[in-house]
């Protein structure tokens, strides 16, 4: 298959595709290798039948939209970022979730990974103008993902979501397409 036609964009290490429902097998065997590593921040499916729930809510959906960032080298599996919670009209907004298989953490291909996903989300691919973050404060990773992708923080919200048995703070920063274009036109890495 031409690069250009298995992924939706790509930068020097990564790609982004579209999740599918096929993807399970790869996906479930690199979240359960990397329980670890997610733990407390996020639970990903471990089953097959996880997985067909979870893809299911994000293949074919309006308000939600699931990518895969791949390895460009071996298209394996880097990890995944999902646009949750798409309004359009007026807002033309998402929610952003996002993960790093084991493998992969440590490596920026995520952090290449989702500037694809973002310049794809606040492009003409998806349309949108802004895209959110919500953290908890104690996941310095995930907030170094979003600080290194311009992401900016915009305030803090006490018993958010409910994550790992209990409702936890997180913060939560945003991204407009304005914001982007500045930091593209300043050459800016995101």
């Amino acid at each position: 298959m031409a690069e250009s036609s298995r992924y939706l964009a790509h930068g020097p290490r990564v790609g982004i595709r579209p999740l599918t429902l096929v993807d399970g097998e790869a996906f479930t065997t690199l979240a359960r290798q990397s329980r670890e590593l997610h733990h407390p921040w996020l639970a990903l499916p471990l089953t097959a039948e996880e997985f067909t729930a979870y893809a299911s809510r994000l293949v074919g959906e309006p308000a939600r939209a699931g990518f895969l960032v791949c390895e460009r080298d071996s298209g394996k599996l880097a990890g995944f970022v999902n646009v949750n919670n798409i309004v359009q009209g007026a807002f033309r907004n998402g929610a952003l979730g996002y993960g790093a298989f084991a493998h992969a953490a440590g490596r920026g291909l995520m952090s290449e990974g989702l500037g694809l996903v973002v310049r794809h989300a606040l492009g003409p691919g998806m349309g949108l103008h802004r895209l959110e973050i919500n953290v908890q404060p104690a996941n310095h990773a995930s907030i170094a993902l979003a600080r290194a992708n311009g992401f900016r923080l915009e305030g803090f919200s006490p018993d958010f979501l409910y994550v790992d048995g209990a409702w936890r703070d997180h913060e939560r920063w945003a991204l407009t397409r304005e914001m982007l274009q500045g930091r593209e036109r300043k050459g800016a890495p995101g």
